[in-house]
């Protein structure tokens, strides 16, 4: 293949890639709400843990799992955020509409 193609080739890729996470993060904030309605917390070690190892072992190279983990490490990083900022929207649209009715 020439350079152009393998450029073209991974301009899909990251295409895939965009779309993939999206719903991913579409994911963890209905998660979010899941949590917040039953007031789970949002870190979950060893639910990362169960993440990191699926990722591990779906790994088939060229990735050596460790760089595979980091890049993981920062994708639930961001999911996590995802979710932390979805329950204070949702917290603050609560306080909001306590205020309104006057109740506490």
């Amino acid at each position: 293949m020439t350079l152009e193609e393998l450029r073209k080739q991974i301009d899909n890729l990251d295409r895939q890639l965009v779309a993939l996470l999206s719903e991913r993060a579409k994911a963890a904030q209905m998660i979010g709400h899941l949590k917040a309605a039953t007031q789970l917390p949002v870190y979950e070690p060893s639910r990362e843990k169960e993440i990191y190892a699926n990722v591990r072992a779906a790994n088939h190279g060229p990735l050596p799992d460790i760089e595979l983990t980091h890049i993981y490490e920062r994708v639930i990083d961001v999911m996590r955020a995802l979710q932390r900022n979805e329950l204070a929207s949702e917290r603050k649209a609560h306080e909001g509409h306590q205020h309104e009715t006057g109740k506490n």
